[in-house]
């Protein structure tokens, strides 16, 4: 029962944070899935990507009422995020858990500098 609270409670905060930044929630959800819930780095990312399917439909809705999407941008951007997709889920299952580790902290590192400056 804790397991479903705690699962509920992360979810609805990841969609929070989708909503307001437009991104975010699945780098909630994967630490959460790992650390929380102790499911294998794979089981954690895969997981995390299926929620977040659910996470942009309904933010994508909102945003789609208030004419804030640029087809031409998003359309083109989906296409490479589906090729994107499928070789990064092919690779997922080669990765050991440790590279995976590794590679996501230097993304995050990476992104929060971006941001920064």
């Amino acid at each position: 029962m804790k397991k479903n609270i705690l699962s509920l409670f992360f979810g609805f905060f990841a969609g929070l944070v989708s909503g307001f930044f437009g991104a975010g929630g699945g780098l909630l959800l994967i630490p959460f899935f790992s650390l929380y819930l102790k499911e294998d780095e794979v089981k954690s990312r895969a997981t995390t990507i299926f929620c977040i399917f659910f996470l942009a439909l309904v933010s994508s809705f909102f945003y789609l009422k208030n004419s804030s999407i640029d087809w031409v941008v998003g359309i083109k951007s989906g296409i490479g995020g589906i090729i994107g997709g499928f070789i990064g889920s092919k690779l997922l299952n080669k990765i050991s858990s440790i590279w995976l580790n590794i590679l996501f902290v230097i993304f995050l590192i990476y992104s929060g500098l971006k941001f920064v400056f």
